[in-house]
């Protein structure tokens, strides 16, 4: 008999904690969940502002971790930015207003773009995307999906550099963004000629409830396993 799924299911996965160390000597808390199938791709989760409550764990990373690899074949490797703490731990280090955190960025990508051959996509969100557009120029990154990009700190230059660059740029905006909605941010990323922005209507942002958190991770597996697609709501 089927099962809906609910916020807190957990679907097969190997799952194991890991340590990322950066150029500047701290360790960084994360996890690695890998598919116990063939793998699509791996994505590196840049988690939201942890000044206000930002982590690996929040919901909407915590449910792809918890879902992906089964339903989409994709490793999901989550972390703790410098002084970011969740219930895996805290990493080494202070939080630097997005700054140092180059060196996080620069790590963790390096680290999974040598351990693992499939095709690796940055995905940010809020402040993640900020890191995602500054630091994960890597040229092993295959692209980066940006949930409810603010633009807070991403400059002119930042945006420039990817438009030149070329590689797929995907931002996910909600409807009823606090910080940036679709219109705007059309007009904002209009400097990534190959961005693609997908409005998330009546989303928030912070992704909260099962439609919202079902459309993020469909239009992440879209980006990257389309064959996957419809992801299932029963198991």
């Amino acid at each position: 008999m089927s099962e809906v799924i609910r916020p807190s299911t957990v679907l097969p996965a190997q799952r194991l904690a890991h340590t990322f160390t950066t150029a500047d000597g701290l360790r960084l808390i994360g996890e690695i969940a890998t598919p116990n199938g063939p793998v699509a791709g791996n994505l590196v989760m840049l988690h939201p502002l942890p000044t206000h409550g930002g982590m690996m764990d929040s919901h909407l990373y915590k449910k792809a971790a918890n879902r992906l690899p089964a339903m989409a074949g994709l490793r999901i490797i989550r972390f703790n930015t410098r002084g970011t703490a969740s219930e895996a731990g805290r990493s080494e280090g202070h939080f630097d207003e997005g700054n140092a955190e180059r060196l996080d960025v620069e790590a963790v990508i390096s680290d999974i773009a040598s351990r693992f051959s499939e095709p690796l996509w940055v995905v940010g969100w809020s402040f993640g995307t900020d890191l995602a557009l500054r630091y994960a120029r890597d040229a092993r990154v295959r692209g980066l999906i940006l949930l409810s990009p603010p633009l807070r700190t991403s400059t002119e230059s930042d945006l420039k550099f990817w438009g030149e660059d070329g590689r797929p740029v995907i931002a996910l905006v909600p409807e009823l963004d606090d910080y940036l909605q679709p219109d705007e941010a059309r007009r904002r990323f209009s400097l990534i000629p190959q961005a693609k922005i997908i409005a998330g209507e009546g989303i928030k942002h912070l992704w909260v409830g099962e439609p919202a958190v079902y459309r993020a991770l469909t239009e992440i597996t879209q980006a990257i396993n389309p064959s996957a697609l419809p992801l299932p709501t029963e198991i």
